[in-house]
């Protein structure tokens, strides 16, 4: 047997994690297993040998996958195999990848894939935790350069007390819930949710998560030095030092100029830093060969003095591309009920961001059903936001939805799913189409979110609104600048992109990705204070266009009305093969979902149409009714037999109607005053308390005749009847 590395991590409270290399995969660069309790990953990591022609940048893809089989389970579908991943290993993937991205090295541009695969799960042992470590230890055990490790963990807020990675149960009852990645000196990533967190909690949170990280990143570096790994040489970058410093003389100055220009068209401010390049490209190739022109490194410096110029005019002078101030917002305008169709619908626009969102109230049927290997269950709200391309001005056609739409979707939904209230009785689906694009647009579908919610009805308990912060340092000078409401281009050329959603009460959500190291919390805190002034900014601005959620709905969303039902009704209301269920469903044309929840049926009963709602309540509560001893039913004759009839006074219960309850009058065949079909009042007179059989009796509906006397119109019984008597004889005197 092979003998593998080990490495424990003690987390504190009898919980270990291990780390183990050097038994499975070994024919990748790096490889790990990494456990916590039953919960087991593979990370494997490749890099190929060279860069490839003009690539300038790192080609970084990370990919993680859960097996069905690691819980012993089946997929499902026809092909009963894994498909493509799901919106849940997607966003998994996305928190490593943000948390590697920034530490390998800047000139490293060799094609790398990090593939992290759950292989065994624990139910109470979320896997997503511990992706991070996984990847990160795969290339620390590798000869591929990078910084220095990293590590993931999550932190929940359990009865006020922090836990690190908590099990699925406590997960349950935490009121916060957030992924922090961090190397052992810088934060790097954050993302999580939170029931309406105040900033000082937060950080505490970040805090707690980052002395826990610092843990798992010496075990990584003992790893290490253990293996005795040395990291490969490289050359991926070609520099021509005369031609960088010709670009920075004679285009810094004139970049600088544009940056001050205070342009707030983006597109206008585009061409401006182009013509600037063209320019200097146009001048730099006059009477050189095409192969001496170097265009890949002139777009590589001119991208540097660009960065630089908007840097600096910011440290230095407070001023931003589109002249505001580092704490202003942008122009903000917003209209609801903008899609008559739509049960609710809104546009927020800040700047040159629009977001257009609409909202559909659904029923049970409109539910989401998840599953996937760690979650099983159904989803009431969904969120979904499309980029298409036309929002920043691209040719092209959208092929299939993009990983950063379902992240930047993500956030929103776990801004807002806390502010829809539990007794909801709708499916609730916000599509937010983004129709312009400078910064922020998951923030504007946050925004135009509770705008369309509260236009359709939806009693939110708090409307949310988010922004996001952008930060501009200065490793020599120390100088640094929290920015508002940040443009796409801060966000490319600055050094932090944070947003923050909540409410007037705490923040909801929050995303952050750090690209310079050093981050201190006293900028952290900057942060998040001016993160929360201009949520409240924002928030004013919604309210000025709606301030509560609409009182009457809209005449075409569907009306709903739920009802409990005994746990044995549920069968009679579906019926065999759910013939009942949908021949009310056909005869009124609402809607019926019924499931059994806690021992009991509950039956959701739903329509656009108030005539169809009630008519199927109606014949449901028919259904569901219980026969009552003394009362009138109006019933149908459902067969006639020798001795009676049966006679159905409630959909699937009949009673029998004895010949002699019939008619005051003497009956010798029960087809001398019924025949099937008829429909007759009866009153039910006793309900057999062994066998719950229903005794009708209809004669007493009757007026009784004048001199009416029992005897001998009474009619005989016999054991056609089901009585237990012999038949009655009459009595004959014997006058011998």
């Amino acid at each position: 047997m092979i003998k593998g590395t080990f490495k424990t991590i003690d987390l504190g409270d009898g919980r270990n994690i291990t780390i183990e290399t050097g038994r499975l995969a070994k024919q990748a660069d790096g490889s790990v297993v990494v456990r916590m309790g039953d919960t087991m990953l593979l990370a494997t990591v490749v890099s190929a040998k060279d860069a490839k022609e003009d690539v300038d940048f790192m080609p970084l893809s990370v990919d993680y996958r859960e097996k069905f089989s690691a819980a012993g389970r089946f997929p499902g579908g026809f092909l009963k195999r894994e498909g493509r991943p799901s919106d849940e290993e997607i966003l998994v993937a996305r928190l490593v990848d943000r948390a590697l991205r920034p530490l390998f090295p800047e000139d490293y541009h060799a094609e790398t894939v990090v593939m992290v695969s759950l292989i065994s799960l624990d139910p109470e042992v979320m896997p997503d935790a511990l992706a991070g470590l996984a990847a990160s230890a795969a290339i620390a055990v590798s000869d591929i350069p990078f910084e220095c490790p990293i590590s993931e963990v999550r932190v929940g807020r359990v009865n006020g007390e922090f836990v690190i990675n908590p099990t699925t149960s406590q997960m349950a009852e935490a009121d916060m819930d957030i992924v922090v990645g961090a190397s052992a000196d810088n934060i790097m990533m954050v993302e999580g949710e939170m029931d309406e967190v105040s900033e000082e909690e937060m950080l505490e949170a970040i805090k707690v998560a980052h002395d826990a990280i610092r843990v798992q990143c010496t075990a990584q570096e003992e790893l290490i030095a253990e293996l005795g790994i040395v990291k490969r040489e490289y050359c991926h970058e070609d520099n021509d030092e005369e031609l960088k410093d010709l670009v920075w003389k004679q285009t810094y100055d004139k970049c600088y100029a544009v940056a001050k220009q205070q342009l707030t068209n983006k597109q206008e401010r585009i061409d401006a830093f182009a013509a600037i390049k063209e320019e200097f490209v146009e001048q730099y190739s006059e009477g050189k060969e095409e192969e001496e022109i170097k265009g890949n490194l002139i777009g590589r410096y001119f991208h540097d003095v660009e960065k630089e110029a908007m840097r600096r005019m910011i440290l230095d002078e407070g001023i931003r591309l589109d002249g505001r101030s580092t704490t202003q917002i942008r122009p903000i305008w917003g209209e609801i009920d903008y899609l008559p169709g739509s049960h609710g619908s809104a546009v927020f626009t800040r700047g040159e961001t629009q977001s257009l969102t609409s909202v559909t109230l659904g029923t049970k049927m409109d539910e989401k059903i998840i599953d996937n290997v760690t979650m099983q269950g159904k989803e009431r709200f969904l969120l979904h936001y499309n980029f298409p391309p036309f929002c920043v001005g691209e040719a092209r056609t959208p092929r299939g939805l993009s990983r950063r739409e379902i992240g930047h979707g993500n956030l929103a939904h776990r801004a807002l799913k806390g502010m829809i209230p539990e007794d909801c009785p709708y499916i609730v689906r916000v599509v937010s189409d983004i129709l312009e694009s400078n910064g922020s647009s998951s923030m504007a579908t946050v925004c135009a979110g509770t705008m369309a919610m509260m236009d359709a009805g939806v009693p939110l308990k708090m409307p949310v609104t988010g922004i996001a912060m952008g930060l501009i340092t200065d490793k020599d000078g120390g100088k640094y600048a929290v920015l508002s409401d940040i443009l796409g281009d801060e966000d490319h050329l600055g050094d932090m992109d944070f947003k923050v959603t909540g409410t007037t009460r705490g923040i909801t959500a929050t995303q952050m990705d750090i690209k310079v190291d050093g981050l201190s919390y006293e900028v952290l805190t900057q942060a998040l204070n001016q993160a929360k002034d201009g949520r409240l900014h924002i928030m004013e601005k919604v309210m000025e266009v709606i301030d509560a959620p609409r009182e009457e709905l809209k005449p075409n969303v569907p009306r709903i009305h739920k009802m409990t039902v005994s746990k044995d009704m549920i069968g009679p209301i579906i019926g065999p093969g759910g013939k009942i269920i949908q021949q009310i469903q056909e005869d009124t044309g609402a809607t019926i979902a019924i499931e059994e929840v806690d021992n009991v049926g509950v039956v959701e009963i739903s329509s656009s149409n108030k005539e169809a709602l009630e008519a199927a309540l109606a014949r449901i509560n028919a259904i569901v009714a219980v026969p009552e001893v003394g009362e009138v039913y109006k019933g149908k004759v459902k067969s006639i037999v020798a001795f009676g009839a049966f006679v159905e006074i409630l959909p699937g219960k009949d009673g029998l109607l004895h010949i002699s309850e019939i008619d005051w009058k003497r009956l010798e065949t029960v087809d001398q005053a019924l025949k099937e079909g008829d429909e007759i009042e009866v009153k039910l007179i006793e309900v057999d308390a062994k066998s719950g059989k229903l005794k009708l009796s209809r004669k007493v509906l009757l007026p009784k005749p004048e001199g009416y006397k029992g005897g001998s119109d009474r009619p005989r019984r016999d054991r056609r009847d089901g009585g237990d008597r012999e038949r009655r004889r009459p009595h004959r005197r014997d006058n011998n």
